[in-house]
């Protein structure tokens, strides 16, 4: 069950929530590249400028800003975005962080969101959720179940355990809108996105079958 105890600096944290009234959130691919600038932008502790005015596409603000050192408020470990919700893993890093973060990610990405759709109020169901992280082994878990929330994109029969497991690993290996890429291997600029404290706890990246069990796992310990 979610909880809203207090924060603590240098703990880990699973974040999430889900459109209002479980709309859908993102309508199009420059909807999920504005969220992840957010993400950017949000983890600092003082904004930094948008060098291109004219060019907000994700990767190319990591690439103009790669080697900007600004301390952050808050280490992102692991992340994936889908139509109507996300899930973030988050580490405290400084006091109050992740609460000014998500703040900063989600009134900027609503006020996009409203004004490039005429719309008004809120996007979201009210304040985000989290629950703590105790342990690595917890941590190793909630990152494989994070990860896993989008096969239904690829496989609209997955229930957790049945589905096209093939199909299913090659779409989220692909997916552009959550961390497995990195853990993967994978370069792409949104390594920028994540701490590097995360990888650590990784020899190799879980198969699909290992992601589906540690899901599985996570579930058992949050409920």
């Amino acid at each position: 069950m979610a909880n809203r105890k207090p924060i603590q600096v240098d703990e880990w944290y699973h974040c999430y929530n889900r459109g209002v009234d479980k709309r859908k959130v993102f309508l199009e691919e420059r909807d999920y590249e504005r969220l992840l600038l957010h993400m950017f932008l949000g983890k600092r502790s003082k904004p930094i400028q948008l060098f291109n005015a004219n060019d907000h596409r994700i990767e190319t603000i990591l690439k103009e800003t790669e080697n900007t050192t600004r301390p952050d408020i808050v280490e992102i470990g692991a992340y994936a975005l889908m139509p109507n919700h996300f899930h973030f893993v988050l580490k405290e890093v400084q006091e109050g962080g992740i609460a000014l973060f998500m703040q900063k990610v989600f009134t900027g990405y609503t006020m996009y969101f409203n004004q490039k759709y005429a719309r008004t109020g809120a996007l979201f169901a009210g304040t985000f959720k989290s629950n703590h992280v105790a342990d690595d082994r917890y941590l190793k878990h909630l990152v494989s179940y994070v990860h896993l929330n989008p096969a239904e994109l690829f496989d609209p029969k997955w229930n957790g355990k049945n589905g096209n497991l093939a199909k299913i690993e090659k779409g989220l290996r692909e997916y552009p809108y959550s961390s497995l890429p990195e853990f993967a291997g994978q370069i792409r600029p949104h390594k920028l996105l994540l701490g590097e404290s995360i990888f650590r706890l990784f020899d190799t990246i879980p198969s699909i079958q290992q992601m589906i069990r540690d899901a599985k796992t996570y579930e058992i310990l949050n409920s």
